[in-house]
């Protein structure tokens, strides 16, 4: 029974290993940008009590504001 491209993206993990990572890390997590704006150019993050700003610049580069 052959799958369409839908079935078979499913079955994909949804976090990759990254290429290298020795036994006994935690892999490394991969979120799309495009998700972690959700269509704003500027997200804040907390880090150890302190709020961190990472913004989308005009030519589409990301900053990271501490």
């Amino acid at each position: 029974m052959m799958m369409s491209d839908s079935a078979q993206a499913d079955e994909r993990p949804a976090e990759p290993l990254v290429p290298g990572s020795s036994a006994g890390q935690s892999p490394q997590r991969t979120l799309n940008s495009a998700d972690l704006f959700q269509g704003a150019r500027e997200v804040q993050i907390r880090h150890e009590e302190k709020t961190y700003r990472l913004q989308i610049t005009r030519n589409g580069k990301l900053i990271l504001i501490k």
